[in-house]
């Protein structure tokens, strides 16, 4: 493959991984912390409340924070996470949910994208 070529490629896995997953972060982050805050009390205290729902989508954002600097180690940790949420949403559950697999397997797919970025560019 052409020098030119991987570095396209790169680019290309690490934009889409970048913003796929900050967009799709901050709404479920958002959703996870507004969801259920109604039936917390409402307001500022039902959101506090609430808020451990969003936890695991804040260390997504995290994750995705420290992929932006740091494309490799950045990977290893969105793949860690989406291994983690598979095992508790899918393997744990008492009850299979499709959405929840995809849900799971999204930020595996796109951290493989950091790593596959990574080494392109270092191949250059």
């Amino acid at each position: 493959m052409k020098t030119s070529r991987k570095i396209f490629t790169a680019h290309l896995l690490r934009n889409i991984a970048r913003y796929t997953l900050l967009i799709s972060g901050i709404l479920i982050f958002f959703f996870a912390l507004l969801s259920g805050a109604e039936q917390s009390g409402g307001g500022i205290s039902g959101l506090i409340k609430n808020s451990p729902n969003a936890i695991p989508w804040l260390i997504l954002l995290i994750c995705l924070f420290i992929a932006w600097k740091h494309e490799l180690a950045g990977g290893i940790s969105i793949i860690v996470f989406g291994i983690g949420l598979l095992v508790f949403f899918v393997l744990i559950s008492s009850r299979f949910h499709p959405a929840m697999l995809i849900m799971s397997l999204i930020p595996v797919i796109f951290g493989s994208f950091f790593i596959i970025s990574h080494y392109l560019s270092k191949s250059e």
